[in-house]
Order: C-alpha cells, then structure tokens, then sequence
C-alpha cells in the first residue's frame, strides 16, 4: 500500500513531536503492510510554515534513520497545502512540493469554506500541468450539508481523498455519514490515512480498504490502490469503475457499518 497524505515529520506540526514518534508512525505503516508513504506537513496555515527548504532535509533524515533501523518504508516529500492568496506565487518562488516530485499536489480547504475563486484556482493549477487533489472533503462543513459542491470541484480539475478512519467512524458517524455518501457518488478517488500519531490518530489503511471492497466491491478497492501508485509513478489515474450495486443497496451496506 501507498499511503499518500502523512503528518509523520517531527516537530514542525501537529503530527509526530519528535524523531522518536515519527519511527514509532513508520514501524506501524510498515506492520500494516505500507509500503511508501508521503510527508505532507501542513503548509501555509495560521499556524504552520513548511516550505520545501525545510520539507526536503528532513524527509531526507527520516528516510537515513529508517534505513538504519531496517524499518522497510520508503519516504517522499510533500505538503498539505493551504489554499492561500498568495499560492501561485509560492509556487514561482520554489516553496511548494508536490507528491513525491511527480505532477499531483494536496490543496487543503479551510473546513468551514469553500474559498471564493476555488473552481478558478483549480484550472490554473490545470493549465501550469499539476493534478491538485482535496484532501478530506468529507470534513468540509459546505460539502457535508451539499455533496454536489465536491462534484462541482472535481468538475473544475481535482480529484478527491477521504481519510481512512472517516470512512471507519473515526472523526464521528457525521463524518463517516459524509464520506460514504461521496463514495457512492463516485466522488473519491483516494483514500490516505492524515496519519499523525501511531496510537491516538494511526493508518488504518488496511480496514478502510477492507470496507472499501465490501460495500463498493473489488473493482473500487483496487482502483484506489491503483490511483495511490498512479501518484508516486507521476502516472494518470484510470477510469473509475461503474458502481456494481444501486445506491440503495450501497446505503444498505453502509448502514451496517454504521451499526458496528
């Protein structure tokens, strides 16, 4: 597995506090079956600064310390950027990353909005040759009340990733509501952990996918896998694949999951 949005970094957010936390975040990826992971500090929030110039050192240390604990995990830089005014001149300036150096770029929205000029800001992103990918849309407040607004976005040029433990209950059964009703919509495209601490806020990668598979059948489940490594190869995603069931047999399934 691929895992493609990753507080694991020590020190420089709200993820892993020191060096220690962030090998105890890699041996638990790795004891999942994880094979690669993404760094994507939180960037240009009202509370985090993380250009690329501090990003790339320390994405650097952490993959030398794995290495030296035989901790079989590979680390690539990256950002969870936050949609800003002055985020395509942050990017002429050098201080925004990628996923892992390939075309594809994880732009936060605040939770409470939608910023005005988004759909705008998406096409540009567009038009300079990067994939921008929302993370965690099931969290937006607008998207909750208004599942078409992520269709309007995905409509603009991006794709979408839910948080694993979203779609297990993990951030209240709202949210879990939320992100099973993009599923079903066809609206996601990926599904990465927001790890940031291996016990309290862990990967959980693999229950998801198992949920994934179970409700939306092997077809999704291997269609994600796929767009996860589709990321890190710098590759286009493939077509989505059609939904097996209707969405009321799907809602009856996660109904079920709700009832866990």
């Amino acid at each position: 597995m691929i895992d493609i949005h990753t507080h694991i970094l020590p020190g420089i957010d709200d993820g892993a506090a020191d060096w220690e936390a962030s090998l105890a975040l890699a041996r638990a990826a790795a004891a999942e079956g994880i094979t690669t992971i993404v760094a994507t500090p939180h960037h240009a929030s009202s509370s985090w600064r993380n250009p690329a110039s501090v990003v790339r050192p320390l994405v650097d240390e952490l993959q030398t310390r794995l290495d030296a604990e035989r901790i079989p995990l590979r680390i690539l830089p990256g950002q969870e950027i936050r949609v800003h005014g002055d985020l395509l001149d942050a990017w002429e300036r050098g201080e925004l990353l990628t996923l892992g150096d390939s075309s594809y770029i994880l732009v936060e929205m605040p939770f409470t909005e939608i910023p005005a000029g988004m759909a705008d800001l998406l096409h540009e992103l567009r038009v300079m040759g990067l994939r921008p990918i929302i993370p965690h849309p099931e969290r937006s407040a607008p998207i909750m009340k208004q599942p078409q607004r992520l269709a309007e976005l995905v409509e603009a040029g991006a794709y979408s990733q839910v948080t694993a433990a979203s779609l297990l209950g993990g951030f209240g059964k709202r949210c879990q509501e939320s992100a099973w009703t993009l599923c079903r919509q066809g609206l996601v495209h990926l599904v990465s952990s927001d790890a940031h601490h291996a016990e309290r806020r862990g990967f959980r990668m693999r229950e998801a996918y198992d949920e994934i598979e179970g409700v939306l059948g092997s077809s999704w489940k291997q269609y994600m896998l796929r767009n996860a490594e589709a990321v890190t190869a710098d590759q286009a995603f493939g077509e989505a694949p059609a939904l097996a069931l209707s969405h009321d047999n799907i809602w009856d399934k996660i109904t079920r999951i709700f009832r866990k």
